[in-house]
């Protein structure tokens, strides 16, 4: 177990660190965040948004005299990442979304990342200055060529210091492999690769080789009419380099090993619930449709968020998860509404915590669900700015359904579903989390006594 990261939910008090961004009055379609990442040390916190903006906070040094005050994240860099544009083949347009972010491990001094819109993908380099070069001999302070016959002396230019720049650089542009949307990247173990996925196809990228991909799978067929699942995301093994999975719209995950063949079209592994016939509905298939699946820290275990619930999944048992968690089982009796509103087709994520013994997920009314696994409690919590006094504590919320409402209880009837937490992430080795509501980025972290 990673020191700090000990038991949670009720055991743990959530406190509000910060709240980034704009009041929901005064923001825009393009500032709505659409992916939020940390890097491997937790350092750095990168988001994305609609507008195809990247920005990245650093975390400040902790300062000695407010020892309870542990260091905030305040923004390092911001680029333009991805901007729209115009396919005139199949006359559509790009939108420059943000669709996920990937850290490379730090090997030097500068900072790598990936991100992705629908079809492109792009190795951003994030690095300081803080000298520059003065004293060229064919040019003058102003930058100016200089008359080489006015040239008597040779100069050695020197480094002077200035103030601290950080640059954003697109080192590599990996396009035009991609049909279809692009709906996630992971970075290989071997960090040599990564692959990039859409509903129908896997791409395996070499970081240096952007004119050539791999397709490690496809289930398009040669009829599309018989089309009957998407892919709908898809991930590394965090150690064994030549293992990945990805999920689909019917709720299975398929685990693949590329030693086995260079196209990945049979599995190694299927995992599979198989439904109850009892509960089946009109909306059976579409609740089922898996819209996250992460690796375990460890690479034990998998999981999984479908609509209603988050599962936990052995790598050793292919025929039922080993744990299930109701996210929102109140929601069950609104299925008919939710679909009328296009909010049954949500996609929301789902992390773990640094030690693999917490999972947390998002809901409505910018509500957000942890579980421990080991206690097997859990825990609603809020983002929202009424509470977001500096240190104050996260009240657990709860939902009735029908009956009488107690006090500090919220209407099932009265849920906001614009309010909706589809991103979050956690810090590697600490209780920090970052969590996206709308056009806000909110960071908690545990109580410290």
């Amino acid at each position: 177990m990673i020191p700090g990261i000990g038991a949670l939910t009720q055991d743990t008090l959530w406190c509000f660190s910060q709240v980034k961004g704009t009041i929901e009055i005064g923001a825009t379609e393009a500032d709505i965040i659409s992916t939020v990442e940390f890097n491997h040390t937790g350092e750095l916190l990168a988001t994305g948004d609609k507008g195809g903006r990247v920005v990245i906070f650093q975390r400040e040094q902790e300062s000695k005299n407010q020892v309870h005050r542990r260091g905030e994240y305040n923004v390092y860099s911001t680029f333009q990442s991805h901007e729209p544009e115009f396919d005139y083949l199949k006359s559509l347009e790009i939108e420059e979304k943000i669709n996920k972010i990937r850290w490379l491990p730090q090997q030097n001094a500068a900072y790598f990342l990936l991100s992705t819109n629908d079809k492109t993908v792009k190795l951003w380099k994030v690095s300081e200055r803080d000298k520059r070069p003065e004293g060229y001999n064919l040019k003058d302070e102003e930058g100016r060529l200089r008359d080489p016959a006015t040239i008597t002396t040779l100069r050695v230019p020197v480094l002077r210091p200035m103030d601290l720049m950080v640059e954003a650089t697109p080192r590599r542009v990996f396009a035009n492999a991609h049909t279809y949307h692009i709906n996630s990247i992971s970075v290989n173990s071997d960090y040599e690769t990564y692959m990039s996925a859409d509903d129908l196809r896997i791409n395996l990228w070499n970081f240096e080789i952007t004119n050539q991909s791999f397709n490690i799978v496809d289930i398009k067929p040669a009829n599309m009419e018989e089309l009957t699942e998407v892919i709908t995301a898809a991930e590394f093994h965090p150690h064994h380099c030549n293992t990945f999975v990805y999920s689909s719209s019917k709720g299975t995950i398929r685990l693949c090993d590329m030693r086995a063949s260079a196209l990945c079209d049979r599995h190694t592994k299927f995992f599979e619930e198989p439904e109850d016939p009892s509960n089946r509905s009109f909306f059976s298939e579409i609740i089922s449709s898996i819209s996250d699946v992460k690796f375990s820290h460890s690479g034990r275990y998998i999981m999984t968020r479908d609509y209603l619930t988050v599962k936990v999944w052995d790598l050793n048992m292919e025929n039922r998860p080993i744990e299930t968690y109701q996210v929102h089982d109140y929601l069950r009796s609104k299925l008919c509404s939710l679909y009328e509103n296009d909010c049954i087709f949500d996609k929301f994520e789902c992390v773990w915590n640094g030690s693999d013994s917490v999972i947390m997920t998002g809901s409505y009314n910018n509500f957000f669900r942890m579980f421990d696994r080991n206690t097997k409690r859990d825990v609603t919590l809020e983002a929202s700015r009424e509470n977001s006094k500096p240190r104050a504590i996260l009240k657990p919320r709860k939902v009735c359904v029908g009956g009488k409402r107690r006090k500090d209880e919220i209407s099932v009837d009265s849920l906001d579903f614009s309010k909706k937490i589809l991103h979050t992430a956690w810090h590697p080795s600490e209780n920090i989390i970052a969590v996206a509501a709308t056009n806000n980025l909110y960071i908690f972290q545990d109580k410290v006594n």
